[in-house]
């Protein structure tokens, strides 16, 4: 299960530097379009910002698998085994909760946005591209967290 998660991760966090390698040679497209021959790309501006939505949504599930999120870890260090444990266990059991409530309200809130066709301004690209970038990095810390927790329970 490990390997596969973590080659997973891996895939995950390739495609997503490929994407942001990609966001950034639009965006060196457009500066040069813009001011070296006076026109610019519709819409390059709405991509990069669904590229960083994808990155930051995506890359949560990353982070949540590789346990790199940012924590304020002095007084965790100092508790006893037992203690932390405990405290480890109540951070996946709340993560599972609001990751999955989040999961839920994304999931309507998405099928809003296909059902009336709700597309970006100047890109005209579909909004439930940048709405499942939601869906999907809060699906996966919610089983990352389930998997955490069942680890947790069984010791």
């Amino acid at each position: 299960m490990d390997r596969f998660i973590e080659r997973l991760a891996r895939v995950l966090t390739l495609a997503l530097a490929l994407a942001f390698v990609g966001a950034v040679a639009l965006n060196f497209v457009n500066v040069v379009g813009r001011y070296v021959f006076s026109t610019a790309i519709l819409g390059a501006d709405e991509v990069q910002v669904f590229v960083m939505v994808w990155m930051t949504f995506a890359g949560a599930a990353v982070v949540t698998w590789r346990n790199q999120h940012l924590r304020m870890d002095v007084l965790f260090d100092l508790l006893p085994a037992k203690a932390r444990r405990w405290i480890r266990l109540v951070e996946a059991v709340l993560l599972a909760v609001i990751a999955g409530f989040v999961v839920v309200e994304s999931v309507r809130f998405t099928a809003l946005m296909f059902s009336v066709d709700r597309r970006s301004e100047a890109a005209n690209i579909p909004m439930v591209v940048p709405h499942s970038a939601v869906v999907l990095g809060f699906s996966l810390m919610a089983l990352l967290a389930l998997v955490r927790l069942a680890r947790l329970a069984r010791g």
